[in-house]
């Protein structure tokens, strides 16, 4: 029977490559998939996450090239069940671009993130009115219902930080220079935006340091970097945002390059109880 192609997605690649990882240094792809069952090309579609392969293939097929580890080998079979088009994001599929949905659905399985941006308030952290003035007084050809929906993804997206099962940590440079923000509707958009702040520093899984105004601008100008870890055995994964919905990558260098950046940011930010005192005070108007 012929194999149906499925649609192919963010975490389908990822379990084909994750495959591919682990198939290669131990038997050729002529060998795997001939033990499979299956033709070459069969196996370098499911590698290149145009095939779905089920949970029991998975583990069938790590345990022919010898992969020992059974933790992993779960984890790889458990997204390998994932639903197309599940998840709260799914009745967005096609209204957004397609780098942001794969973002959506690589966020979602994060265990952790780490998020610099020079300029905002990184997005795990906006109020909704925030949300709202970057998003509307800046745009072109920007319909008032669709601004609407970009707002409602970017609250449910902050979800994965209070869900009920292993809520994601977050570790968030917050630009000083932000707090700044004029904006047309009036001072109370900053407001509410600095409570949620403040509010954030008390969550027990977020991290929040501010990068002061007096930073060097040489640690400010790299662009906004996102990076995603994830459980074992996923590597982790780079992202360099930008409008059309951001550039991933999960290349080794690059996501180090990235994680060095973050490291060499933070160690210059202030301190986690200094950066609260600060929110604080801007609250109270100390820095208006």
């Amino acid at each position: 029977m012929k194999q149906k192609r499925a649609t192919s997605t963010v975490w389908r690649r990822r379990v084909g490559g994750q495959l591919l990882r682990w198939g290669e240094p131990m038997m050729s792809a002529a060998d795997a998939a001939r033990a499979m069952g299956w033709d070459q090309t069969h196996l370098s579609r499911v590698q290149r996450g145009q095939y779905r392969i089920s949970a029991d293939n998975v583990r069938k097929l790590c345990r022919l090239i010898g992969v020992d580890d059974e933790p992993a080998v779960e984890e790889v079979a458990r997204v390998a069940e994932k639903p197309l088009g599940g998840g709260w994001w799914a009745p967005y599929a096609g209204r957004i671009g397609q780098a942001y949905h794969d973002f959506i659905e690589l966020e979602a399985e994060a265990e952790s993130i780490r998020i610099h941006h020079p300029v905002v308030v990184p997005a795990p952290l906006q109020s909704a009115g925030y949300v709202r003035e970057i998003l509307t007084r800046a745009a072109n050809n920007l319909t008032a219902e669709r601004a609407e929906m970009l707002v409602s993804i970017r609250m449910a997206r902050q979800g994965i930080l209070t869900r009920d099962e292993r809520p994601a940590k977050l570790h968030a440079l917050v630009p000083e220079p932000a707090l700044h923000a004029k904006f047309d509707s009036g001072p109370a958009v900053m407001r509410d935006q600095i409570r949620k702040l403040i509010d954030a520093t008390e969550m027990p899984n977020v991290t929040l340091q501010l990068v002061p105004l007096t930073a060097h601008p040489a640690f400010v100008t790299k662009g906004p970097l996102t990076l995603l870890s994830f459980r074992h055995p996923w590597v982790p994964v780079g992202s360099l945002d930008n409008p059309m919905g951001g550039t991933h990558t999960e290349e080794p260098e690059a996501v180090s390059w990235m994680e060095e950046e973050f490291d060499l940011i933070s160690s210059i930010a202030l301190p986690v109880d200094e950066s609260r005192e600060r929110l604080e005070k801007y609250l109270e108007g100390l820095y208006a």
